[in-house]
């Protein structure tokens, strides 16, 4: 390239920032597109520079922090406000810490845990001197940071707000905060304030964008549940619209579902302090499976706690996850992505493939009830679906969650089994290279949980027993080597299906294909790197809580 109006057109298109970059397929022509490279000097782009910049476009950098969160030794003992602060301060200072390693590699965004800041286990009364008051975002626009003397008792939040700053990124963090009310309020308490547990969001300049009041309290005598629900959003300039809601809202239809049906959210930023509850209900894998069903990005923070149960962070996308699982090591962990601005959900990408594998071709052809067929060298056998390997199955009750599963043994290299409960009934197919000297089961549950919360599930769960009497079915595994190509599925009673899945070493997978068929939603999955722990469909009926 030379002569001077190519140098000025390569100027101006250096001052634009933009150029047409020119890529070529191996079995396409030339495409035209414009992407955010530019000619830098004399020199020329390749393809390669060109996508790079594209996808940087096209996608952000999030992190998490799971936070080994220094405690109050004594939750329960009356403190001075200036001791809380101190106490405060010292898991504030590795906040601190976490967002300047975050700002080196391009954070936008940061999440910290619920928790994190001042700890838990308080009364109503010993926890007072750790909350910040809290103005409105909605009336009051305050840099907390810039105007640190403009609302008494806001330590906390100034020193959110000046990280906010110096690591130029958004933050959103968990702390107590407090809201004095009036005695003609017929719901003040009778101290005279709320106390709310409040994730809070500040923008890259300090300024308090909105908070979140927690509305699905867990056994939080601490802390007062809002009278109206917070549905709360904030825009970023980098990846458009993200929703709030705090560990045990998860469950819940508000806010957490609301927020994705009503408000147009793409993104969920998620502080929790989530302790785990095998086979179903792990931190990682009910964050998982919520960005599965809703084909959103979670950004998840847990504390870390591993003697309490407490750890499982990451950055979820529908179609990969980054998380932090950890309980051996005492350390907590930074987790950063680059998560695409649009998520793709498993529903958009699936069933590429042209021809249908002859798994599914039995699958289908249970589901309508028609005679399969197989073609072996020039003769065509035909069974009858529901007669596949339905060879009386020992039915047994086992307590799996709290909840009294009905189950069946998972026996045999291939096999279609059924099992029912109430108006659910569950189905799988599947096949097995090798077998292994483990005991799997295929579990129902149709009705109302009462332990540690109230809710309604209908739940299907394919899941690798502790032992090899039935009795060990539903205990808590983290190891397995059973391999599985299946289908799971069953007749649900709602659209509201989270589906769950854990391999061996609590190790995320994604499912091949989910989705209804004949009003039944199935789960399926061929490939499987690691031995099965979990495969399940978690249906909540939200009317029926």
């Amino acid at each position: 390239i030379a002569g001077k109006e190519t140098q000025l057109i390569i100027k101006m298109n250096h001052l634009a920032r933009f150029m047409v970059c020119i890529m070529s397929g191996a079995r396409s022509k030339l495409a035209l597109f414009l992407c955010g490279c530019y000619v830098v000097a004399l020199g020329a782009h390749t393809g390669e520079e060109c996508v790079a910049k594209h996808h940087e476009a096209e996608s952000y950098v999030a992190a998490v922090y799971e936070h080994p969160s220094i405690l109050s030794p004594n939750p329960l003992a009356l403190t001075s406000r200036q001791q809380a602060l101190e106490l405060m301060n010292q898991n504030l200072d590795i906040y601190e810490q976490q967002v300047m390693t975050a700002a080196q590699k391009g954070v936008q965004i940061i999440v910290f845990p619920e928790d994190g800041i001042h700890g838990f286990n308080f009364t109503r009364t010993s926890i007072y001197p750790f909350l910040d008051f809290m103005p409105s975002p909605q009336v009051v626009r305050w840099n907390p940071c810039l105007e640190p003397h403009r609302f008494n008792d806001t330590e906390v939040l100034q020193r959110l707000s000046c990280m906010a700053i110096k690591g130029d990124m958004f933050l959103v963090a968990n702390l107590g905060t407090k809201q004095p009310c009036h005695i003609s309020d017929p719901g003040c308490p009778n101290d005279g304030r709320y106390q709310f547990n409040t994730d809070v969001v500040f923008s890259n300049n300090g300024t308090l964008v909105d908070r979140y009041r927690k509305h699905n309290l867990y056994f939080e005598a601490a802390f007062d549940v809002p009278h109206k629900v917070d549905h709360t959003t904030f825009d970023t300039p980098f990846a458009g619209r993200f929703g709030v809601f705090t560990c045990f809202d998860i469950l819940f239809f508000n806010p957490a579902v609301r927020l994705l049906r009503d408000y147009e959210v793409k993104h969920v930023v998620y502080p929790t302090a989530w302790m785990n509850q095998l086979p179903l209900l792990a931190a990682i894998e009910i964050q998982k499976a919520f960005a599965v069903a809703f084909g959103v990005n979670v950004l998840a923070a847990n504390v870390h706690h591993p003697v309490l149960g407490m750890t499982g962070s990451g950055i979820h996308t529908p179609l990969k996850s980054f998380w932090y699982h950890d309980m051996e090591n005492p350390n907590g962990r930074l987790i950063t992505a680059r998560v695409a601005k649009n998520p793709v959900g498993l529903t958009d990408a699936e069933n590429a493939t042209g021809e249908m594998d002859s798994s599914h071709s039995k699958f289908l052809k249970i589901l309508s009830g028609d005679p399969y067929c197989e073609k072996d060298a020039q003769e065509v056998h035909c069974d009858e679906a529901t007669k596949w390997n339905r060879n009386a199955l020992p039915t047994f009750h086992s307590e799996m969650m709290y909840d009294n599963f009905t189950l069946v043994p998972v026996w045999g290299k291939e096999g279609y089994l059924y099992v029912c409960s109430n108006g659910l009934c569950c189905y799988l197919l599947y096949k097995r290279p090798t077998l292994s000297e483990e005991l799997y089961a295929l579990g129902v549950f149709d009705g109302l949980h009462t332990v540690h919360g109230t809710y309604y599930i209908q739940v299907c769960a394919l899941v690798r027993c502790g032992g090899l009497g039935f009795d060990t079915c539903g205990q808590e595994i983290t190891e397995a080597t059973g391999i599985f190509e299946f289908h799971l599925w069953g007749n649900f009673s709602t659209s509201y299906i989270f589906p769950l899945f854990l391999t061996s070493g609590m190790t995320l997978d994604v499912p091949d294909q989910l989705g209804w068929e004949n009003d039944h939603y199935f789960l399926r999955k061929s490939g499987l790197s690691s031995g099965l722990v979990t495969a399940a469909l978690y249906g909540r009926l939200y009317e029926r809580d």
